[in-house]
């Protein structure tokens, strides 16, 4: 059976609410501990999509993270290193190459 998104990613994702302003949602991130704004639309992927899928969704868009969404609700995040730790140790480099700019 394929590894889907959801079995790897990291959950208890946070979202910033639309009508929040660039300071509340920079303070909500400095509370949480957590990267950087994002500098367009977010690229996400769905919570069954496949391993695979995201490989190749952060390869086209050249992220190292994607948000994981299930119909409208984000449920967590799926880092490279998500994935490499559930890769085959003879393909992490590989994973590396495919998502590294």
């Amino acid at each position: 059976m394929a590894i889907k998104a959801r079995d790897i990613m990291t959950g208890g994702a946070e979202c910033v609410g639309e009508n929040e302003t660039l300071e509340q949602a920079a303070r909500k991130m400095k509370e949480l501990d957590v990267g950087a704004l994002p500098i367009s639309k977010p690229v996400t992927i769905g919570a069954d999509d496949s391993i695979e899928e995201a490989i190749r969704t952060m390869q086209e868009h050249q992220v190292r993270r994607l948000p994981v969404i299930d119909g409208h609700d984000l449920v967590g995040m799926l880092s490279q290193a998500d994935i490499a730790r559930n890769y085959p140790e003879e393909r992490v480099g590989e994973l590396v190459e495919f998502i590294s700019y």
